[in-house]
């Protein structure tokens, strides 16, 4: 395998450092997070890795970013969209900002990303686009009303963006896991209640990864994981009442 150029958003969080900590070092690597010196320091003997720090809320400071990426590495074979948060809480105590911020950082900023990167991609003829959402895109669930809203919006943003580079040689994954054992849930789930009532569900961030690894560069539409909550999906595309039944009164675990 040639070495390639990934890109990676969101890269202070679990998932990523497991997919970082499972790249070749043949590839150079490049992390986008909040902090450029916490992530220099952690992989300050990793001379493959560099980073950039910036507010990935800020379109400009994207596209800055961005041009400046395409100039001096030219070719990006790998785009890894991962940055996100949630909030699961009764919709009515939700405030705008709250609404807006999780839209900006879940939505908008990965749409942003993709967006320049395609045309990158499509003018260098091949490429991989993975945005990292959620099976909260997939199946809704009582009190996740604005997180499933961010990741149902990205999953129809990305699936219109596949039949677009479709014939660019230019592939666009969704990977859409349940609840990842990560400090995502501090945030999202402060009591860890949900995490303690979705037990064996919960998948550990090093055996997400390891499938993420093993599918770049590959023509993948999605990545549903667990398998029981890909069923799950299925019987919601199907049974859509029952569904919605079972995830209010059986299944709601937050």
């Amino acid at each position: 395998m040639s070495p390639r150029t990934i890109v990676i958003t969101g890269a202070s969080g679990g998932l990523a450092q497991e997919i970082i900590g499972q790249l070749p070092k043949e590839d150079k690597i490049i992390l986008i997070g909040r902090s450029k010196e916490k992530l220099e320091k952690r992989y300050a003997k990793a001379s493959h890795i560099s980073a950039i720090g910036m507010d990935i809320k800020d379109s400009k400071a994207i596209e800055s970013v961005l041009q400046t990426l395409f100039s001096e590495h030219g070719s990006i074979d790998v785009f890894i969209n991962n940055a996100g948060f949630g909030l699961f809480k009764d919709y009515n105590d939700f405030t705008s900002d709250e609404i807006e911020e999780m839209f900006e950082v879940n939505t908008l900023a990965s749409i942003h990303f993709s967006r320049l990167v395609a045309q990158h991609m499509a003018e260098q003829g091949h490429g991989h686009i993975l945005n990292i959402v959620s099976m909260a895109g997939l199946i809704a669930s009582a009190r996740s009303t604005i997180y499933s809203a961010t990741k149902f919006a990205m999953i129809g943003f990305s699936n219109a963006l596949r039949l677009e580079l479709a014939d660019k040689g230019v592939f666009v994954t969704t990977v859409n896991p349940g609840p990842i054992a990560t400090h995502f849930f501090d945030l999202a789930d402060p009591s860890g209640d949900y995490l303690k009532s979705v037990g064996k569900l919960t998948l550990q961030p090093e055996a997400v990864a390891k499938k993420i690894v093993s599918i770049l560069g590959k023509n993948k539409r999605e990545l549903n994981l667990p398998w029981l909550l890909a069923v799950a999906h299925k019987c919601y595309t199907l049974f859509p009442k029952t569904s919605d039944y079972l995830a209010r009164k059986v299944f709601n675990f937050k």
